[in-house]
């Protein structure tokens, strides 16, 4: 592993793709937390490499995947191209024994998630995914509710997750979230996987799970509409339902248990609420302006051996299990 970790020493990392998630999600969040730098981007686009490098005070950029895993004065990586690549580099990152943060999911099947995670737990190399809702207060107000039992004992999550068809969609211009050889939920795979992995942090592992998908309206190779049941080790019931062909969108999660509930949104930018027997309780807690900062600040505190990180376990291996047999694909 490097060894550039000391609380002295900056940790120098790499960006694998500076697309759209990394210009105001993710980027930023490296370059404004502490002890981190970004010392070098790669993108497969040159030029594109070297205006994006340009714009982020960036010193280094390649176009080249290899050429920046392998760099000396790189310590860390964080992988965030599409999921059909995230085997491939990250295998490469694992061999050239650097830390590494891969964007979500894992990978576009358990399988692949598993041979990642493996080879980085054989090496012992840290291993985060970008399941950065775990970090983000709004949703630990959530989690501080359901442990100090204000629904009382927990019976049951339902999702309802509904987007209209894109102008892109219609247009059956190329899009890899809809293509199956990348993404073979489509937009399923990109979205479902951030709740499924929040609803295991808020109420443990999933223990069975089983789906139907389908492609509703012929748009694109991938599915667009999947509807699932499962039940956590904790005895709590789930459903969902993700349509990308509905008339409107909507975004509504709600988790019940033997006192009340608890309503919010996994991607709205909405007040989280509270229902039980002493009212309604409403509150809007705003997200950083960089996304991922909480969970970038989280990563540095894990490698310091400050505290864990919540995403550095094999929990993106399960989500990756659980999206595959919605899918039936196990």
């Amino acid at each position: 592993m490097a060894n550039n970790t000391e609380n002295t020493k900056k940790i120098r990392w790499g960006i694998l793709g500076c697309g759209n998630v990394t210009e105001v999600k993710s980027g930023p969040a490296y370059q404004k937390t502490a002890g981190f730098k970004i010392e070098a981007v790669m993108r497969r686009d040159a030029e594109k490499a070297a205006d994006y490098a340009k714009r982020h005070n960036i010193s280094k950029y390649y176009s080249d995947a290899d050429e920046l895993i392998n760099d000396p004065e790189i310590d860390a990586v964080y992988i965030a191209t599409p999921p059909d690549t995230h085997k491939l580099y990250g295998l490469k990152v694992a061999t050239a024994g650097k830390i590494c943060c891969i964007e979500k999911p894992l990978a576009p099947s358990y399988k692949e998630s598993l041979e990642i995670y493996e080879a980085f737990k054989a090496k012992n190399i840290p291993l985060f995914t970008a399941y950065y809702r775990r970090t983000l207060p709004r949703f630990e107000k959530i989690k501080a509710w359901l442990d100090n039992n204000e629904i009382g004992e927990l019976r049951s999550i339902r999702w309802n997750l509904t987007k209209t068809t894109s102008e892109q969609d219609l247009s059956k211009e190329y899009n890899w979230r809809t293509d199956a050889k990348v993404a073979p939920g489509g937009y399923f795979d990109d979205l479902a996987s951030h709740g499924l992995n929040l609803f295991t942090f808020l109420l443990g592992d999933i223990a069975a799970v089983t789906g139907y998908s389908l492609n509703q309206q012929g748009l694109y190779s991938a599915k667009d509409a999947i509807t699932a049941c499962w039940v956590h080790e904790s005895g709590v019931t789930g459903n969902g339902n993700w349509n990308f062909g509905s008339p409107k969108r909507e975004d509504i999660v709600e988790i019940a248990g033997s006192k009340g509930k608890i309503t919010f949104s996994i991607f709205e930018d909405e007040a989280i609420l509270l229902s039980n027997d002493e009212g309604d309780t409403e509150l809007f807690i705003e997200h950083p302006e960089n996304v991922q900062l909480h969970h970038v600040e989280r990563i540095r505190e894990h490698l310091l051996g400050n505290s864990q990180h919540p995403s550095a376990d094999a929990s993106a291996v399960q989500t990756s299990w659980v999206m595959d047999k919605i899918l039936g694909n196990l």
